[in-house]
């Protein structure tokens, strides 16, 4: 009797034990897995290490990250880790926006080119209203954005020749990204545009298969891309690259509410110092890292306003033809927020 009594008075403790619990505790995975496409020694990478640390730390483990750099997660192709997170192979993620364009168009607007000419004009997007017409957007695909980061300006390197004119583009045989606009935009220039991913671009630069590639400095420097030819750089700042955390609409459903506060703060919190990290040693205030560059041999040229202006005239068409495909109201209201920074 004094048994049975026992173990009714412990299942009673266990059920009060467990409805001060989140309801949703029990289904909390014990590993949650967070995409990036690079190394974590890039910015992109520790903004990814940041965010995962910090939600471990302030939901005290219940919420376990594990970050799986470098396309591991997608076979190593980079355009397809969108598709992967609203499919749920993939828990988390900090994305490109140029990766996951062919997914979703409206993310193209970043890469319409010399749209954005300076960091004002960038903060003025991601953090304004387009920023959030964007995020509504994602919202309907099977994933939750909680924040921007950066991967920066995208610069030109080559091994070939300085860079400073539209004819000095052409004939080289360049390595874009995985979007055709990228394509629309070189070919514009009189370059020969080769779609390649990041993993297979490196040694296509080393064995001299390729030209040249474009890329942030951060980019360019983590991957040491002056040791495989690329001696002359031009910053022509042409197009950004913003980045999204994000999470999977299951996933994120499968949290307490409080838990999902905890990581939108840390989201929120990691993408702020990411893009400081992102923007270390490439301002007007801080060169560091382009004497870093420099310091390896590298000719590093900065186009004048009227040098850039000549690169955007010949792709003016290329702008145009993609507007459309964006949405032109997105378009305007972009132009008008860069407009009023």
């Amino acid at each position: 009797m004094y048994l049975k009594r026992y173990i009714g008075a412990a299942a009673l403790a266990f059920t009060a034990m467990a409805t001060v619990l989140p309801a949703q505790a029990a289904n909390y995975k014990s590993e949650y897995k967070l995409s990036i496409v690079v190394g974590t020694n890039f910015p992109w990478g520790q903004g990814a290490v940041i965010w995962s640390d910090l939600v471990r730390e302030r939901t005290n483990g219940r919420i376990n990250i594990k970050v799986y750099p470098g396309t591991s997660l997608v076979q190593g192709d980079q355009t397809r880790e969108f598709t992967a997170i609203r499919q749920g192979v993939i828990d988390m993620a900090v994305g490109s926006t140029i990766n996951w364009s062919p997914q979703v168009k409206e993310l193209n607007l970043f890469s319409l080119p010399f749209l954005m000419p300076d960091y004002p004009a960038i903060d003025a997007l991601t953090h304004g209203e387009v920023g959030k017409q964007l995020f509504g957007i994602l919202g309907k695909k099977g994933v939750v954005p909680l924040a921007w980061g950066e991967n920066g300006y995208r610069q030109l390197s080559n091994s070939v020749r300085e860079v400073k004119a539209p004819e000095d583009i052409k004939g080289m045989k360049l390595r874009v990204v995985g979007s055709p606009l990228y394509i629309d935009t070189f070919t514009a220039l009189g370059a020969n545009p080769t779609q390649m991913s990041w993993a297979d671009a490196q040694p296509a630069l080393a064995s001299g298969a390729v030209d040249g590639q474009e890329n942030p400095l951060s980019i360019y420097a983590g991957a040491k891309l002056y040791d495989v030819g690329q001696k002359y750089l031009s910053l022509w700042n042409y197009v950004a690259d913003p980045l999204i955390f994000v999470v999977n609409k299951d996933v994120w459903a499968s949290w307490s509410a409080d838990d999902q506060k905890i990581v939108r703060e840390a989201a929120i919190e990691a993408g702020q110092r990411e893009t400081v990290i992102a923007r270390k040693g490439v301002t007007n205030t801080d060169d560091s890292l382009l004497k870093e560059i420099e310091g390896h041999g590298v000719t590093v040229t900065v186009l004048s306003p009227d040098q850039i202006a000549a690169f955007a005239k010949v792709t003016q068409p290329v702008f145009d033809k993609w507007a459309k495909q964006i949405g032109p109201d997105l378009v305007k209201q972009a132009q008008a927020d860069i407009a009023k920074r």
